[in-house]
């Protein structure tokens, strides 16, 4: 499977799926300032300015590790200062993520308190 767009990942999700994708990258957009971009990487959205910011990964699209929901991953998440511990980390040690089954377990707030301190970090990284 190599999905090139927005509308090739939409096409092979479940509605559920679409809608936390939908929701979870309209924060993300909302909060990035005007250097960073979003493309498809992985076959999922990928946000990065200097560096990788966040990711996030359907459990329908292969090779994300989880078996269901989306999963919503800060690229340098072992660097953020999680005080709240809304992020969890598996056997990845760079990566901490959060993963959403159903759109009402969003939180736009957390979401956005920890994209703000990524784009910080990301702000010290050199191109």
């Amino acid at each position: 499977m190599k999905i090139r767009n927005l509308v090739e990942l939409f096409a092979i999700l479940p509605e559920d799926e679409k809608i936390i994708v939908d929701v979870l990258r309209q924060i993300i957009i909302d909060v990035l300032p005007g250097y960073c971009k979003e493309k498809i990487s992985y076959n999922v959205p990928f946000f990065y300015g200097n560096k990788g910011i966040c990711i996030i990964w359907p459990s329908t699209v292969p090779r994300g590790g989880i078996k269901k929901g989306v999963l919503l991953g800060f690229w340098y998440g072992h660097q953020l200062n999680d005080r709240d511990r809304f992020l969890s980390h598996g056997t990845n040690k760079q990566i901490f993520y959060k993963i959403y089954e159903t759109p009402e377990e969003i939180d736009d707030k957390p979401i956005k308190k920890l994209l703000k301190e990524a784009i910080k970090l990301d702000s010290t990284f050199k191109k």
